[in-house]
């Protein structure tokens, strides 16, 4: 018996039945209502979403924990490790309600919770009205058909986990969160059980540029108060991380990318969060620190 950690919602709850699934012994799902579940407004500290269920794993009542990794802080409790990575799904964000950003009319309302949207969505059109949106995926889609938005930018990743991937199109030009569209699975650092179990969904492509995108956020001390996007992929046999530094407002940002050998991801990180520090991403980064907080 496994027991399964997971955040309440039906995204989470459909990502973990996926994991269930795929463990194929017996798995019992134990929903754990986080921080982030309780205050769904402003900005906070990331560890929100994961932090009751961490505190879960350290006390034995789960064995294994899965996270949207994009949820995840770069630096993990002491005791705990990330043991598994699945599969990537989709990692970009998805434009619903309109067919492009070229479609939208000028100041044209559209919704986002996510300041990383914010800055490159404002930097590719600043007479754009963006505003906050915030809920679980049906809240946001029901908002949309109300018309209290013009389009709304989600997840693809979300959206096909729920079914309900043609309800949006691919925002490419926005490079996207670190670890979007990827899954994380964590487990106490002395469980061997849990670990080879979880070890046996790794994806090796996936685990490769997640490594990469935690690196570069750990090496330029990202939060969730800090416009970031890093995605990084595989290109003729070698990985390619491309990333993303700005204000929320759009005014100033910095984008950037290097390739590396894939069997080195986090050098690849830390190289290219290098890059982004000597065009100034630092001072850009604070003074977004010193905007939202």
């Amino acid at each position: 018996m496994i027991r399964l950690g997971t955040r309440g919602s039906a995204l989470a709850l459909a990502q973990a039945r996926q994991v269930a699934a795929a463990l194929g012994d017996e798995v019992e799902l134990v929903p754990i209502t986080t921080s982030g579940d309780k205050v769904r407004s402003g900005v906070g500290d990331k560890s929100r979403f994961v932090k009751e269920i961490e505190e879960a794993l350290l006390r034995g009542e789960v064995d294994l924990a899965v996270h949207s990794a994009k949820d995840v802080p770069s630096e993990l409790p002491a005791g705990l490790s990330i043991v598994g990575v699945p599969e990537r799904a989709d990692p970009y964000d998805a434009l619903c309600g309109a067919s492009s950003l070229d479609e939208l009319a000028g100041g044209a309302t559209l919704g986002t919770a996510s300041l990383r949207r914010r800055a490159q969505l404002l930097a590719l059109r600043p007479d754009l009205d963006v505003r906050d949106l915030r809920g679980n995926v049906d809240t946001r889609l029901r908002r949309l058909a109300e018309g209290e938005f013009a389009a709304v930018v989600l997840a693809q990743a979300g959206l096909d986990r729920l079914g309900r991937g043609g309800e949006g199109l691919p925002l490419r030009e926005l490079v996207p969160a670190p670890g979007q569209g990827c899954l994380a699975l964590e487990a106490r650092s002395d469980d061997g059980r849990v670990a080879a179990a979880a070890r046996a969904l790794t994806d090796r492509t996936a685990l490769a540029c997640l490594t990469a995108e935690r690196a570069l956020v750990d090496a330029l001390g990202a939060t969730c108060r800090t416009p970031i996007g890093a995605h990084a992929e595989m290109v003729n046999g070698g990985l390619r991380l491309t990333a993303f530094a700005g204000l929320p407002d759009g005014s100033h940002w910095i984008r950037d990318f290097d390739e590396g050998d894939r069997s080195s991801p986090a050098s690849l990180g830390r190289a290219v969060a290098e890059r982004l520090e000597t065009a100034g991403a630092r001072e850009v980064l604070e003074a977004a620190e010193r905007a939202a907080a």
